[in-house]
């Protein structure tokens, strides 16, 4: 049965943990050298490499938990922990780890292509996003009608991530980096609440099928 609480959950985890505002400031700093035509090839590219990416994890995640015999309530602790943390480090207005290491980033201030490494992985398509697409997409089956919302949710977000790192000059002028850091710790506060909720959920449902086995 299709859920309203459910899309509006799934907009909010993605546009969250995705966090297109916080990565300009990012393309900024990795892009300084280039021009607006590089800049902006290099975005797109890095969005259609992160839209493949999670629509692969989205077809195959449920798959592998099963292959590996992992149950959804397990992978729900589990991922709510994940999300825990991120949201943790964007309350402290840290880079997460969960997204990139300070190996990585550093590694990244040398290559030339950085479409792939870091803006797709780790930084849009990472552990984070991944383990989230697997949840919601387990989550929505098989109502078809939450499995388009959780489609949508990820269209939109990634479309919000295209829009904000081609503006980032603009924002970054108009914002601040106050005001990036403000919205982050305000978008981290929501997700350390969902992450909390998505373990409880897993908890419960690990209950009940305790409750049930007996």
């Amino acid at each position: 049965m299709y859920s309203l609480t459910f899309t509006i959950s799934a907009f909010v985890t993605f546009f969250t943990i995705i966090d297109p505002v916080g990565l300009a400031p990012i393309v900024l700093g990795l892009t300084s050298q280039l021009d607006n035509a590089q800049r902006n090839s290099i975005i797109t590219r890095a969005v259609l490499i992160s839209a493949v990416i999670i629509a692969f994890f989205a077809f195959v995640g449920r798959f592998l938990l099963d292959r590996l015999g992992i149950q959804l309530y397990a992978f729900n602790i589990a991922g709510g922990a994940l999300l825990f943390l991120v949201a943790v480090d964007m309350l402290f207005g840290r880079q997460s780890g969960a997204r990139e290491t300070k190996a990585e980033q550093e590694e990244a201030l040398t290559r030339e292509d950085i479409s792939v490494f870091p803006l797709a992985i780790p930084m849009i398509a990472g552990p984070g996003t991944i383990a989230t697409t697997i949840l919601y997409v387990g989550l929505a089956t098989p109502n078809p009608l939450n499995l388009l919302s959780v489609a949508a949710a990820i269209a939109s977000s990634l479309l919000a991530a295209w829009i904000v790192m081609r503006s980032s000059s603009w924002i970054i002028n108009h914002v601040g980096r106050t005001g990036i850091l403000v919205l982050s710790r305000l978008l981290g506060i929501l997700l350390a609440a969902l992450a909390v909720q998505f373990i409880f959920n897993g908890i419960s449902a690990f209950t009940h099928m305790e409750g049930l086995l007996k």
